[in-house]
């Protein structure tokens, strides 16, 4: 029996809002911030293989569309009505991704036929570990990051493992939270199966079943179809995270994007190796990983909103994940840091579709949205842990719109918390929380704004962790002439004798009165500023999004504070008046038309910024390919170091003309020399052989 067109239509649409049902019973429910307001949680209907076929479309967390529970579900056998599974563990079945994120699934049957799976996650704000809020880029191992749960029976038969529980509440700093957070977990799956059964009640077992896969067929037809307007060919794009570990140098992606027909390849030959810190992915090689698709799945949607977005998506497409690089990295390696480099992953899938597509993608959102948590105590002593919100920058602007102020497209749409949120639970005053103009990248179509986020903390001991620094050096670039945004900047108590840059520090002890300022990037622009209409910019320095002098410098526009004369009685009755009141902001049209001819072309399709161009016109393209592929036949323990020592002998160099890849072989050959430990390279010897 197949699903006719119209049906599937409205069984897609009742399983999308059986998983809305269940989004909304976890956020109701909750009980720490950061699932309650920022929303980070999943919800996912699953195929009896573990493929989601149906998700929510409003909430935070936006990553899951094309998650695969697969290899957890199939690592048990013995699946009963009523049973509850989690783990958090991200190197068992690869499905969790950082030990905040707990996972649960649960199996539904009907008439004894297992029918489908459904899944939640939650980002719990504690796993317990080495520092508070379990992650940061200190970390080197796994087990620095909290407890661990492998996969394991939560509930059978209605009865929950209360040794687990106990093992769970002792590990962590803040219990009462966690099991909170677990309970509405509980809840949402409980719900989720409610609702499965409303479907099959009105559908039937088979329809229902032979739905879901129908579901996900549709989504690759559609995404086929997509693909094959996308020109044939290869296309490559680098994009890096600022520091590969703590005071380190810059973490690189490289992509090569390979369209054949209705099908496409991301290949990430070329890419760093896995590093000492805490910002490798672990994929386990998922050929379909979602902290990989993402970036993909946010580009399909660019490129038609209204497909159907699910694990059938991202069928069309296969990924190369070398082994032991930071896409996938070998166990113990920290993986905590993740979400940065998932942001960095997503801007290199941008980059590289904007090669393939350069009229239709827009710029680089922001990126580096800064998640931030306080552990502190309140005057009665109780000990207080909870986030307090994500910090980032605009999107990007783009064929048809302006960059989104102070929220990018790439930050998961993790929502803000609310400032009374904030200051009720945590001994917290919030100074100020807003835009900061003139950040966003000037162009066409303008780059959203950077929000900051400046607060005092008020009980001693604090702690205050920082999560997904980024983008203090390299920033979001614009395209076709658009220029790229600003960066971001992270400082405890700014405006005084005491201020410290702390870059992208993610750990910052403070004391009562220490104030913490932080500032997200912004996205890039798209277009020439110069092609912007003067208008628009009269009503962007209105607004208050970019200043008289930024208008005339980066967008040739000249705008001047205008008298006006009032005559209104009120205004004769009051000699003093308000001398702002009697000025408007207006247009300079003859010094407009002048500035604008003096107007420069780069020919450039990319603007990175000023801390990208000077890190390439030291690290080419030649130089970083020939470091990678050595590394590619190091053991695993010796990449991060060997790395750093090219970096550390390259500093402040000028390349040759040829790019410089001569350089690197020569370095490693002096390596081995220095260290006997180090496995020498027959080819590498033979290259610098012949050189001299």
């Amino acid at each position: 029996m197949s699903v006719d067109n119209f049906r599937l239509q409205i069984l897609a649409n009742h399983c999308t809002a059986a998983a809305e049902a269940m989004g909304y019973t976890l956020m109701r429910t909750a009980y720490s911030t950061f699932v309650k307001e920022t929303e980070d949680f999943s919800a996912q209907l699953l195929t009896p293989s573990g493929k989601t076929f149906a998700s929510p479309k409003t909430f935070g967390a936006t990553w899951y569309t094309g998650l695969d529970y697969g290899r957890v579900i199939a690592m048990f056998d013995d699946y009963r009505e009523g049973d509850i599974y989690l783990t958090n563990d991200p190197y068992s079945g690869h499905v969790a991704t950082h030990t905040p994120d707990m996972h649960a699934w649960k199996p539904v049957f009907r008439g004894g036929k297992l029918v489908c799976f459904i899944g939640t996650h939650i980002h719990n704000t504690d796993m317990g570990g080495a520092v508070p809020a379990s992650l940061s880029r200190t970390l080197t191992e796994v087990h620095q990051e909290g407890l661990r749960i492998p996969p394991m029976l939560l509930m059978r038969d209605g009865v929950i493992d209360k040794k687990l529980l106990r093992i769970l509440q002792v590990n962590v700093r803040m219990p009462e939270q966690n099991q909170g957070d677990l309970n509405a977990q509980i809840a949402a799956l409980n719900v989720g199966e409610r609702k499965v059964h409303e479907i099959i009640d009105r559908f039937g077992v088979e329809e229902f079943m032979q739905g879901a896969e129908a579901i996900l067929d549709y989504a690759e037809q559609q995404t086929r179809a997509l693909i094959r307007d996308i020109p044939d060919g290869e296309y490559t794009f680098s994009e890096y995270a600022d520091e590969d570990s703590v005071g380190g140098y810059p973490c690189r992606i490289h992509m090569t994007l390979r369209v054949r027909g209705d099908s496409l390849e991301l290949d990430f030959t070329g890419s760093d190796p896995q590093v000492a810190s805490s910002l490798n992915v672990p994929t386990g090689g998922d050929q379909h990983h979602s902290v990989i698709t993402v970036g993909l799945i946010y580009v399909l949607h660019t490129l038609a909103p209204h497909n159907v977005l699910n694990a059938g998506t991202v069928r069309p497409m296969n990924s190369v994940l070398p082994e032991g690089s930071v896409v996938n990295p070998h166990a113990p390696a920290a993986v905590g840091m993740r979400s940065l480099m998932a942001a960095v992953i997503q801007a290199c899938t941008f980059g590289v579709f904007s090669r393939a597509l350069p009229d239709r993608l827009p710029a680089c959102p922001a990126g580096g949205s800064t998640l931030l948590n306080v552990k502190t105590a309140t005057r009665a002593g109780r000990q207080v842990l909870a986030s307090i919100g994500p910090c980032g920058g605009g999107g990007g602007g783009g064929p048809k719109y302006d960059g989104v102020e102070g929220c990018g497209a790439n930050n998961a749409f993790l929502k803000n918390t609310p400032v009374e949120i904030n200051e009720a639970e945590v001994p917290i005053e919030i100074i100020r929380y807003g835009l900061v103009p003139d950040t966003g990248g000037a162009g066409q179509l303008r780059g959203g704004n950077a929000a900051t986020m400046e607060f005092k903390l008020l009980a001693p001991n604090g702690v205050v962790t920082a999560r997904n620094r980024n983008r203090s050096e390299l920033a979001a670039w614009g395209v076709l002439e658009g220029r790229a945004g600003a960066n971001s900047r992270f400082t405890k108590n700014p405006d005084s004798d005491r201020a410290e840059e702390l870059r992208n520090s993610d750990l910052v002890n403070c004391a009562p009165g220490d104030v913490i300022r932080l500032q997200g990037p912004a996205g890039g622009g798209y277009g020439h500023p110069y092609d912007r209409p003067a208008e628009a910019v009269l009503e962007d320095v209105r607004c208050g999004f970019v200043s008289i002098q930024r208008a005339r410098d980066a967008y040739g526009v000249v705008v001047r504070h205008e008298r006006v004369c009032d005559n209104s009685p009120s205004a004769a009755a009051s000699k003093q008046g308000d001398a702002r009141a009697r000025k408007r902001l207006v247009l300079d049209e003859v010094a407009t038309r002048q500035v604008r001819t003096d107007r420069h072309d780069s020919g450039d399709h990319f603007d990175y910024g000023p801390g990208r161009s000077k890190f390439e016109s030291i690290w080419t393209a030649e130089r970083y390919d020939a470091m990678t592929k050595i590394m590619a036949d190091l053991p695993v323990s010796w990449r991060h170091f060997v790395k750093h020592q090219m970096f550390a002998a390259l500093a402040d160099t000028t390349p040759p003309a040829d790019g410089g890849a001569s350089d690197i072989n020569k370095i490693y050959v002096e390596l081995t020399e220095r260290y006997a430990e180090l496995p020498p390279l027959s080819s590498i010897d033979n290259q610098t052989t012949m050189s001299r």
